[in-house]
């Protein structure tokens, strides 16, 4: 009997840590995974996973360069809000019915080497580089099943910083203010690359560092298209709602005239 309380001692003490520092467990486990990821090291200010309500709220995240760039931060992400479905993960599998993600500043950096820090991230390698016979082919990293229904993304500005023309870099910024929603991603892959799409589309930065947009945009098509299905409906709604309203004034003069007739 007495061995059976210690077992049960054991077993409660064991829990209750895994409860007071399964932030602090988690944090260091996306921090480890992201790296593992994308081949660049992640710092989150804080991290709390939510047991009552499935929400994980994530703040002040900041992707880092490689040690060989002069600009310590490439992203700096004040939140992150993730909704998380526990039945699923329980099962081995990642279902996510909401994500948001609040980039606020994105630095693309050329160091003296003339060196890219996009081309650091492993996930976009691919599409970047074309094979080559003595190119060593890579395996992506395994990724478990995920399934994210509705992510939000907003992106504040994108700054470029050439440094190979000395020491002082050529900077140019560019204000996206982006709120866009997509729906049904199933692949990390393509996340990371959306995120890194939009956040070029709207500023020159391929053209200046000979970086293939179009192709990256290539491996997040359907998402894209889905997205902009929305914002023509949208667009549609509301120019729909306009005819109304014209023809609407357009009758309300006709009918004035006849009544002065």
């Amino acid at each position: 009997m007495k061995k059976f309380f210690m077992v049960l001692l054991i077993i409660v003490v064991v829990i209750a840590v895994l409860f007071i520092f399964k932030d602090s467990i988690i944090k260091f486990s996306v921090e480890k995974g992201i790296e593992l990821f994308t081949g660049l090291k992640l710092n989150m200010g804080t991290l709390h996973v939510g047991v009552f309500k499935p929400v994980v709220d994530i703040k002040d995240v900041v992707l880092l360069n490689p040690s060989h760039f002069p600009d310590k931060t490439m992203v700096d992400i004040p939140e992150v809000y993730v909704h998380y479905d526990l039945p699923s993960l329980l099962r081995g599998k990642i279902y996510l019915p909401e994500v948001r993600f609040n980039l606020k500043e994105f630095v693309v950096v050329k160091n003296g080497k003339g060196e890219l820090n996009l081309d650091a991230l492993k996930n976009i390698q691919t599409t970047q580089k074309p094979e080559t016979k003595s190119s060593e082919k890579k395996a992506p990293v395994k990724m478990p099943d995920i399934k994210i229904d509705l992510f939000q993304l907003k992106i504040g500005q994108v700054i470029y910083k050439d440094y190979s023309k000395g020491a002082k870099p050529d900077v140019k910024e560019f204000k996206i203010n982006l709120n866009e929603t997509y729906r049904n991603i199933d692949n990390p892959y393509v996340l990371a690359n959306l995120i890194v799409a939009k956040a070029l589309m709207n500023t020159t930065i391929a053209s200046l560092t000979n970086f293939n947009l179009k192709g990256l945009q290539g491996t997040v098509g359907g998402v894209l298209s889905g997205a902009k299905g929305v914002v023509t409906g949208v667009a549609s709604t509301a120019q729909e709602a306009g005819k109304k309203t014209v023809d609407a004034v357009k009758g309300l003069f006709q009918n004035t005239f006849r009544l002065g007739k």
